[in-house]
Order: C-alpha cells, then structure tokens, then sequence
C-alpha cells in the first residue's frame, strides 16, 4: 500500500551510497548473529548471516499457514493505560531515555534495520520526525506492538486515503475498511472475510498460476531484463483484474490507473482515480466473477461498498509487488537459502512467511490516532497524537524470533506482523501468500541460475523496497 502522507518527506531524500559489495552469507569467527540488526539490502556494509541451524521443528505443513488470532494480546504484555485528569492539548514530549528517529536521515534510509532495531533495544517506545510531519510516536517491540494494534483507543481516522485532487463524485468510494473502527469496520469484515479465506486462495491458485506463466512466457531466456517493471509490479494488478473480471481488453488501463495510484498526487492520479472508481462501478453493475457476485449477492454489500473494497484492492496492489522483488532478491543473495527449497519444496509456504518477516517492504504500519490520553509504556499520548508500529523492529525482535537478523526459510515465522495484527489484520492476506509462493516457485523454477546485475533501492522512508531489479538467467 502506497506510505500514508504522514510519512512522505517534503524535500528529496538522499541518494545511496555508492559502491560496495554484496555481502557473504556466512559469518566470520568471532561475530555474534543478531548482534546487530540490518537490512537485507546488498548495499548494507554488515549483513546477518544465512547460516542455517540443526533443524530443531518439525516440517510445516504444506496449506497456508493459519492467521493469527486478530483480537488476542500477549499475556505478558500489560496493556497501556489512561491517563487521569483532564485533557492536556499540549503535544507531549519525549522522556530523556526515548529514541529520537529522523526518517530523512540518510542511515534511516538505506539500513533501517539498524536504526529501528537500537531504538528496540533501548526501550518499547521511539519517537519518529521529519520535514512535513509533526512527531510520531513508534511502538519497537514485538508483544507491544501487537497489544497497541488491538487496542481500540488508537484508532485510523477517516480521510487517511482521501486525496484533495479527485473528482467528489469518487470519495464515497474511497472510504475503505482501513478508515472504519467499531461496528461498522466490525460489520464489513465479518461479511468480506470469508471471500479472502484461506481455502478460496488456494481454490484460485491455477488461475494466479496462469498469470505467473504467461509473464514469465514474456521474460528473455538469457538477456537482462528489470524484474520490477516486467514481473513484480504488474502480477498483483493482473491477479486484481482476474479478482474482480475486469476485461482483457481494459486491463492495459487498469495497470496505467495502478501505476499512477501508487505516486500519490498528480496528474496522473487525478485521472486514475476516477478510472478505478468508474471501472470498478461498471464491474459491480454486471458482476462477472466470482468474488463480485458473493460480495453482492450472499454477503450483501451494497454497491458503493463494493466499489470500495475494489479500490482498496487497488490502493494494496503495490505491497506484494514491493515485497515479490525484496524476496528474489534475498533468496539471489542467499543461494544457501534457495538450495533448501529446492531441496525441500515443502517449506516453500514457511519460506514466504519467514521472508515476509525479514524482508517485507513495509516499514511501518499506518498511523493511529489516540481517541484519549494514553500512558504507553511510561510516555504519555495525547489524545489526537498519532501512533506507529515499527515492523521492520518487530519482525526482528529477539525476544520473539531467535536469532532474528538471519535470514532461515525453516525458521516458523507465522507470527510475524508483515500482514499487521489485530482487527485490520490484511484481509488479502491468504491470497498474498499463495501469489508470492507462485510468482517465486515458478520464477526459480524457470530460471535455475537467475543471478542479480543490479539492484538499487528507492529512498523512501516508509517502504523498504527496490527501485530496480535488473536480473539474467
């Protein structure tokens, strides 16, 4: 999903550092793994180690991996409390001992793993800045990330994704399941769900099999080519348009109107929208697929919410995407991790989780706003401040998952929080699973000696993602 405004500097962020070599997948005599959390990105100057452990866990099993419970917390967590008294409208300020965290930094940029992952170590609580947004505060730890994300004091206000360059008659539509709290999110997810199960992932698997070939069919067999623009940017559009019927003919525009949602602003956004808005109303109109008709036929939405869920589709469609060429990436980087799966296919579904967990691209979660003052783990919270989730720290969190930096496609990495948690766990979860599995099974399988030419990252302080991957096999 494209970074919520809050988190998109004014001004340009800085370049990469230029230079350096990727790194070696094994650690050197002497070094701790975990002692210091980094990035997977080959730029990196230390890296965690690959080095696989004695397989201590039994094989998972080969469906998807079961989601977590969204309302449950962790038992060893205490859950924030309010503050007493009358309101005080003055922003509160950082107590002497919690991390100050300036996105636009350069080392922010190019290894936030590094930087999420001290602020972690020194305390639950960091406070993130930046040109064009007031203070954040950032929740670093695993279990208390969870606990914030279903505590309904902090909530997603409306207006997160209501751009002002759009036509009005395309803001009703705009109003998504993220933007709701309370019964309403309450009464729309419990009438979407069951068409994003797990089983109907897997009952629509041939169908994102297709997709996969015929873009890999597109691929040179042995010329470089970018990854990013030929493969992982236009499988999930191409899996939405077989979601929700959209026509062969009209899918070129769909792809052009998911390319331009993605900047934001501009030109081309203010044309896309109502493209998506108006397209989606046509398809709902004439519902000719399966997932349309079951959300207006048995679970009874109405035809604007429709339109909506649609849109959300669209707004989400750059996650897996970002995160699809994050994984080839690590799994080229990592050959040791990718012999495994060949070796054993089996693991192919824990491998996604496990490389959602240490390489997916989004950053942070999207903002909370405090509905009350709020004690969060000895920092006050006003009410209307806003709050994150650090997944780049949680994900890595040593309390959580052993030996975190490295990456171990065995490793049982289920309980991640790449998907997010509580009530707005990913609703597309499942159907992500199964399409990374695909896109990733599939690629490797047709190109057994596909090796990286270049892979640059983008600097963006809310996603971990790469501007071009230029790959031959």
């Amino acid at each position: 999903m494209p970074v919520p405004a809050d988190f998109r500097a004014d001004e340009p962020a800085p370049s990469e550092p230029s230079g350096g070599s990727r790194p070696s997948s094994t650690l050197q005599d002497g070094e701790q793994s975990g002692s210091t959390p980094s990035g997977p990105a080959p730029q990196a100057s230390e890296s965690p180690s690959s080095d696989l452990p004695p397989k201590t866990s039994p094989d998972p099993a080969t469906s998807l991996p079961a989601d977590p419970d969204p309302g449950s917390t962790s038992p060893e967590t205490p859950r924030p409390t309010s503050t007493a008294g009358s309101h005080n409208p003055t922003p509160s300020r950082p107590a002497p001992d919690v991390p100050e965290i300036n996105l636009a930094d350069p080392a922010v940029i190019t290894d936030p793993f590094t930087t999420y992952g001290r602020a972690r170590e020194q305390g639950p609580v960091a406070r993130l800045s930046g040109p064009g947004f007031g203070p954040v505060w950032v929740l670093t730890r695993h279990a208390e990330a969870r606990a914030m994300l279903t505590d309904p004091r902090f909530a997603l206000g409306a207006g997160t994704f209501q751009p002002l360059d759009v036509p009005e008659h395309c803001r009703p539509y705009m109003r998504t399941m993220q933007e709701m709290e309370g019964e309403p999110h309450a009464r729309l997810r419990r009438l979407t769900a069951p068409a994003f199960a797990a089983r109907r992932a897997l009952a629509f698997r041939p169908r994102i099999d297709r997709v996969v070939a015929r873009l890999l069919d597109a691929l040179p067999a042995h010329e470089p080519v970018d990854l990013i623009t030929a493969f992982a940017q236009p499988l999930p559009m191409e899996v939405i348009c077989e979601l929700a019927g959209v026509p062969e003919a009209d899918r070129p525009s769909w792809h052009e109107y998911g390319s331009n949602v993605v900047r934001g602003s501009g030109e081309g956004f203010a044309t896309a929208v109502p493209g998506i808005i108006d397209g989606a109303r046509d398809l709902v109109a004439h519902p000719d697929s399966e997932l349309l008709r079951h959300l207006t036929e048995d679970a009874g939405l109405t035809g604007q919410e429709t339109v909506a869920l649609v849109w959300q589709l669209v707004l989400a469609g750059q996650t897996p995407a970002n995160f699809l060429a994050n994984a080839v990436d690590a799994l080229i980087t990592y050959p040791d991790q990718l012999d495994v799966l060949r070796a054993e296919p089996h693991q192919w579904p824990n491998a996604v989780d496990e490389l959602m967990r240490w390489c997916g691209s989004q950053l942070l979660t999207i903002p909370r706003r405090a509905t009350q003052d709020v004690e969060l783990y000895g920092v006050t919270v006003r009410e209307g401040e806003q709050v994150t989730v650090s997944i780049a720290a949680a994900n890595r969190d040593p309390r959580v998952f052993p030996e975190p930096d490295r990456l171990d496609v065995r490793r049982a990495a289920g309980g991640h929080l790449g998907f997010a948690y509580g009530p707005h766990f990913c609703l597309g979860a499942s159907f992500a699973r199964v399409q990374i599995e695909v896109a990733l099974t599939a690629l490797f399988d047709r190109f057994r000696t596909l090796r990286t030419l270049e892979a640059r990252r983008a600097p963006d302080p809310g996603t971990w993602r790469l501007a071009t991957l230029q790959v031959s096999g």
